[in-house]
């Protein structure tokens, strides 16, 4: 909830405050008070419930422009039904991210004693760090085979057997263009791996199996996901009714399973005619954060941020509402707000000028910081930005204003985002949006997950915004995915069955 306003006086320099960086001498443009509520009247615009049905409205078109085809946004996976919930049987799932390995033996079917069927058995995780993202070509793989060894031994050892087959589902977080349900061209990973060195374009399920195959390790790779089919995959096994997912920590991006011939003929490329002749929906990256360019109002912060980005207008969504750029927006105000209206009587902290130097993490401690001296949000502000004596409770309440206009923004453009692509979904399955049956939306990242009030403010917008829309409160319905993406990969091996 947004503080009420606060008035903030700057009193005249004193000698007991050190000035050691002054940005301005004596005067400055404006009054804190008057650039306090101009921050406030930019960041709340259009965010009225019949200002953000439009923008819903808007984005529904880009929606359905970019499903008939784009060839970045809108991308249908290979895979055409979602978990019955009733899929039993042990699978090696495979997690690779920028940052870390990880190695799970999964059972599904478990489900009594109230347990929903998603029963983690052994878990492994291993730091990618610079020593292995320089492994080149195979190398990477051979690195990644060793360690499904060393599960497999687990899993013979806890199974009392010897050389038991184990069938592999992979989430992979990085670009891949995808050939069938378990096979797909490896691309360029970026973030400083090094392992398409030699093999850009082979098969990467073919390049993860020759390693196993080298090693005498008996397993199968099953399927291939990205991470926003991936949690909605575990989430759909838990509960029948989620058939969306959202992805937003560092990034953002959700997916969706639509009905086949919402897409274009084109998007499919090259499939055999089998898959055709029984795909009646099919699981689709929506690329998300790729939206919104010409909808969602911006501020002159966002405009700052969005031209000096390495790809402007590139993911216009995702530069307003996740982790990555939340804190540069307000570090951006914040170095306006010293710079012309005697912030810190003009002493720009250490450090705020250097781009994305205010870590969101700082924000939650704002908006986490409910008490009166807010002491905590204070020593964790001057722990990352110095300055030679504390601010003063006026400059704490304004600092923690701005991080809860910053996130009830991107709360309630996210979920405008998230409407459209319900509101898509529904008109597509020919129904009404009162007509609808209740939907689930699998959600995981650290925004969503732990930014303090995120995931409450984006489902009361959410409510509202479907309540418009002529449905019931609660027709759409935010569920954290835990361990998603590992679920999502041994669902996905157990979905895909026998297919080719």
């Amino acid at each position: 909830m947004i503080t009420p306003t606060v008035q903030l006086v700057r009193p005249a320099p004193s000698n007991k405050r050190k000035r050691t960086h002054h940005v301005a001498e004596t005067t400055f443009k404006k009054s804190m008070d008057d650039f306090a509520a101009e921050v406030r009247d930019l960041l709340k615009v259009s965010l009225e419930p019949r200002q953000l049905l439009e923008m819903s409205e808007k984005l529904e078109v880009e929606y359905r422009e970019k499903l008939k085809s784009s060839n970045i946004s809108m991308l249908p996976s290979y895979l055409h039904t979602l978990p019955t919930g009733r899929e039993v049987g042990d699978f090696l799932a495979l997690d690779v991210g920028g940052s870390t390995f990880r190695i799970a033996l999964i059972r599904l079917g478990e489900k009594d004693d109230g347990r929903d069927g998603l029963r983690l058995r052994r878990v492994r995780s291993f730091v990618i760090d610079k020593s292995i993202r320089d492994l080149k070509g195979r190398a990477f793989f051979d690195w990644m085979a060793e360690r499904i060894g060393e599960m497999l031994t687990e899993y013979n050892h806890i199974n009392g057997t010897t050389d038991a087959r184990v069938r592999m589902g992979l989430a992979w977080s990085f670009p891949v263009d995808q050939t069938s349900p378990r096979s797909g061209r490896l691309l360029a990973m970026g973030k400083g791996f090094c392992a398409t060195h030699g093999v850009e374009g082979h098969d990467l399920s073919e390049l993860i199996m020759h390693s196993c195959r080298a090693r005498q390790l008996n397993v199968e790779m099953r399927a291939i996901v990205n991470d926003g089919a991936a949690k909605l995959l575990s989430q759909a096994y838990r509960d029948p009714s989620t058939c969306m997912s959202l992805i937003l920590g560092t990034g953002t991006n959700a997916a969706a399973f639509l009905p086949y011939k919402t897409l274009g003929a084109g998007k499919f490329g090259d499939r055999p005619d089998s898959w055709h002749a029984v795909a009646k929906h099919v699981l689709v990256n929506s690329e998300v954060s790729m939206f919104g360019r010409h909808v969602f109002p911006r501020t002159r912060w966002d405009d700052e941020l969005n031209s000096k980005h390495i790809l402007p207008d590139f993911q216009p969504l995702e530069y307003m509402v996740t982790g990555r750029y939340l804190g540069e927006i307000a570090r951006l105000i914040l170095v306006e707000a010293v710079s012309t209206a005697g912030l810190f009587d003009g002493e720009m902290p250490a450090r705020l000028h250097e781009p994305y130097a205010l870590d969101t993490s700082l924000l939650a401690a704002f908006q986490s910081d409910a008490s009166r001296s807010m002491s905590k949000a204070s020593a964790a502000f001057l722990d990352a930005h110095a300055l030679p004596s504390p601010p003063r409770i006026s400059e704490l309440h304004f600092l923690r204003e701005i991080a809860q206009l910053i996130s009830r923004r991107a709360a309630t453009y996210l979920a405008t985002a998230l409407h459209a692509l319900w509101r898509l979904r529904t008109a597509a399955e020919g129904l009404q949006p009162g007509e609808a049956s209740h939907v689930t939306i699998a959600c995981n990242g650290t925004i969503v997950e732990k930014y303090p009030d995120f995931r409450a403010c984006c489902q009361r917008q959410l409510d509202e915004l479907c309540e418009l829309s002529g449905a019931a409160k609660g027709a759409v319905n935010l569920a954290m995915a835990p361990e998603s993406s590992l679920f999502g990969a041994a669902v996905a091996v157990a979905c895909i069955g026998d297919e080719s």
